[in-house]
């Protein structure tokens, strides 16, 4: 037998439904009709409660018709958020960019300018893939930190840069380490060794440069172990020069043990191949 709690939620159930077919009726009949107020105000009041989707489609039949006009502006701002927002982030960048450029004085203005550099941001790839995008990204969010130093989006966009930097660094790092991975099947440590140089002179403090002085310093010890006997001592005694750089910068490296090990058998080499008196 039905309670009264149930026939309630069944009768508000209905009232939900019917309002949303209402609603849905109206929005397609705006949609359909040339009222361009009606649009207007239909895509404000969906853009309001977050419905960007459906605003956008009302929005990209009237924003010709308004150019000029005193709510030009308004509607500029709600439609190139509105791609934001519904994460079209290659369009978003490009309406936004738009808006900075045509309304210069908008108190709008350092929001969109910053999200425009944010779209960029978003279609950074993961550091592994190509990263000309992440390039471009970097370049829109230090032309925003250049241009307004005092916007509440600075902080954000600075954290923004340094996520976009550690991505970069990771993807050298990764690159030399596959340099000293494949360094046995193509008896070549020296591309590790320069591929490991070039990093550290291209990210001096990056949060890899442990890891990169030791794998330098490991590239530069197979190197002079595995090699023939009339090229140890040079290549010996420039292992132990990494070995010392190691250790200079991280006394208490995470490598420690490793890396005394490799140090003692490259003294070893160097003791045997000295001419005794």
């Amino acid at each position: 037998m039905p309670t009264v709690f149930s026939f309630m939620k069944n009768y508000f159930l209905a009232i939900v439904i019917l309002f949303s077919f209402a609603s849905c009726s109206e929005y397609q009949r705006v949609l359909k009709e040339d009222d361009i107020a009606a649009k207007y105000q239909m895509g404000t009041e969906l853009f309001d409660s977050g419905k960007f989707d459906k605003a956008n489609r009302l929005f990209l039949q009237i924003v010709p018709k308004y150019r000029g006009k005193p709510q030009a502006q308004k509607l500029m701002y709600m439609h190139s958020k509105s791609y934001y927002e519904t994460k079209d982030y290659y369009t978003a960048n490009y309406r936004m960019e738009q808006f900075v450029e045509a309304y210069p004085k908008s108190e709008r203005i350092d929001e969109i300018a910053f999200l425009a550099a944010k779209s960029y941001y978003f279609l950074s790839p993961i550091y592994s893939k190509d990263q000309t995008e992440t390039y471009d990204a970097l370049e829109k969010l230090q032309s925003f930190i250049n241009r307004y130093p005092d916007s509440d989006y600075f902080d954000e966009a600075n954290l923004l840069v340094q996520e976009l930097d550690l991505k970069l660094e990771k993807k050298a790092y990764e690159i030399a380490l596959q340099y000293h991975r494949t360094g046995p099947f193509h008896r070549d440590y020296n591309s590790a060794i320069k591929a490991f140089d070039n990093f550290l002179d291209n990210f001096p403090g990056s949060v890899f440069r442990e890891d990169a002085l030791y794998y330098k310093f490991d590239s530069a010890y197979q190197l002079a172990v595995n090699s023939v006997v009339w090229k140890q001592e040079e290549r010996t005694q420039k292992a132990l020069k990494f070995y010392n750089n190691l250790m200079r910068y991280f006394p208490e490296t995470k490598y420690l043990t490793q890396s005394k090990e490799m140090r003692k058998e490259l003294q070893n080499i160097k003791n045997n191949l000295t001419p005794k008196s």
